[in-house]
């Protein structure tokens, strides 16, 4: 742990986590000037970001508008959308498609060169684009990441973990590692992505574990809209190996059917996800399975070549017989609260990404809005952070060593935290040793409602008082109901 001799790495803006936001945000403030640390838990091009399957979501096709996509993403959003996020998102989307074009990312085009766009559940049309079909996440990261190692602004720190946020006199001023090494910083950036790992079933990556919010937390900020965790309708199950993984909803966008036990369809498949997954959830209830099928057998392998090779490595071969899928914890819409610049409650701190809650994706993220999110946030707290004070502190903390999840914690989020929830689980919820399970169920137990991705089995209708209402909790644990601007 750090001791007051350890040593002080000073930088303009330090950013924690490695992913598509942080990379981004990183190179960001490098090209204005400044100089940049960049904290990664794991090697360059290794994060979660690695595996997103989706795209990036941009009003960019003839007959599209900025307009249209908010449109989308508010009617996704279930009336809880912050209009003036969503108005950032929509309008500043194609610009960082433009930017990733220029860094080096090679965007898939049709016959003709033109940006070949999919669609995805929610979308009023094909404004989805993609890099090498579900592999975008992959060739971006790939990318950035060999860009941010050229860039001699940038100091990365591979292998660091961020183990406490370094803060005086209410402001935060750099990070401690659990090595020892601690970044004094104007500004620093958590980019350490979402919490959707702390479920038992699950579509993300082991580290995904809410770190950047347990830190923010602990550090005096806000979090805000934790019941509202999103389950991907369409992962691998039962099959050893491939457990949870994710059948991008791009491949729904090309005529892919979702079938119940007797064969027949059951739902629209390219409804948004909280429809679907809750529609393959209670069929999976009435049909007594485990699962519902996904037929794909129409669909060209060639436009989905990673999903096609690891559904075969597994033994399914997806052109001749159906797969297995069930819903499983996917994304955070919910986090640590941030303005239109990612700005924090704590000043000098920012969050962007899906470790961050700007309002953007309100009840129900509208698909491939979150990688654009990072691209849009990245570039946007990067700013800001440059222009934040230069700020002298004692020396750094030692911070208390963060508690992994237990097995019992993460089996109980999938049991009472789940597509439906009920009193009775969430207050068992509030026992639970783990502080983000405690403030799930809080929220949960605070949004008397259904709406969007959570769904309350006694409160079965979405109550109209709570449009445009954010669960805010503080370090006193209660949720507070607030309406952002």
């Amino acid at each position: 742990m750090p001791s007051p001799a350890s040593p002080v790495l000073p930088a303009d803006v330090v950013v924690v986590g490695a992913g598509g936001a942080g990379l981004y945000a990183a190179l960001a403030a490098a090209r204005e000037g400044g100089r940049v640390a960049l904290v990664a838990a794991t090697p360059l091009a290794q994060t979660s970001s690695y595996w997103a399957q989706g795209g990036i979501a941009a009003a960019l096709a003839a007959g599209d508008s900025p307009d249209l996509h908010r449109a989308d993403t508010e009617r996704a959003g279930r009336g809880l959308v912050r209009r003036s996020a969503a108005n950032v998102l929509v309008r500043e989307a194609p610009g960082a498609v433009a930017d990733l074009t220029a860094l080096g990312v090679h965007f898939d085009a049709d016959g003709a060169g033109a940006l070949a766009l999919g669609l995805e559940g929610g979308h009023g049309l094909r404004r989805v684009a993609h890099a090498g079909g579900s592999a975008t996440g992959r060739r971006i990261v790939r990318q950035l990441s060999a860009v941010v190692a050229g860039e001699a602004r940038i100091t990365v720190l591979e292998g660091a973990r961020a183990a406490g946020l370094w803060t005086a006199d209410g402001r935060c001023v750099g990070v401690v590692c659990e090595d020892g090494r601690a970044i004094a910083a104007r500004a620093t950036i958590l980019a350490t992505g979402g919490a959707a790992a702390l479920w038992e079933r699950t579509t993300n990556p082991p580290g995904s574990l809410g770190i950047g919010m347990l830190l923010a937390h602990d550090a005096g900020a806000a979090l805000a809209d934790l019941e509202f965790v999103q389950f991907h309708p369409t992962a691998v199950t039962g099959i050893p190996g491939r457990e949870g993984f994710l059948v991008t909803e791009a491949i729904r966008g090309e005529g892919a059917t979702l079938h119940g036990a007797d064969g027949e369809r059951f739902v629209e498949e390219l409804a948004p996800r909280d429809e679907v997954a809750l529609a393959i959830a209670r069929r999976m209830r009435d049909d007594g399975r485990p699962h519902v099928e996904l037929d794909m057998r129409a669909i060209d392998p060639l436009k989905f070549p990673n999903v096609v090779e690891a559904l075969r490595s597994s033994g399914l071969d997806p052109t001749t017989e159906r797969i297995p899928v069930a819903p499983a914890a996917h994304y955070f819409m919910g986090g640590v609260v941030a303005d239109l610049d990612g700005a924090t409650t704590v000043p000098g701190l920012y969050a962007i990404g899906e470790s961050s809650c700007t309002g953007l994706h309100g009840a129900n993220r509208l698909a491939s809005n979150s990688l654009s999110e990072c691209f849009v946030w990245g570039r946007r707290a990067a700013l800001a952070g440059l222009a934040e004070p230069v700020t002298r502190a004692a020396a750094p903390p030692v911070p208390e060593p963060i508690v992994p999840p237990t097995a019992a914690t993460r089996r109980a989020l999938w049991e009472h935290a789940g597509i439906e929830r009920e009193r009775a689980g969430l207050e068992a919820l509030l026992d639970d040793p783990h502080p983000i399970a405690r403030l799930v169920a809080r929220c949960a137990l605070g949004r008397q409602e259904s709406r969007g991705a959570h769904h309350r089995t006694e409160f079965a209708a979405t109550d109209p008082a709570l449009d445009g209402r954010h669960a805010v909790v503080r370090r006193d644990e209660r949720p507070e109901f607030e309406s952002w601007s």
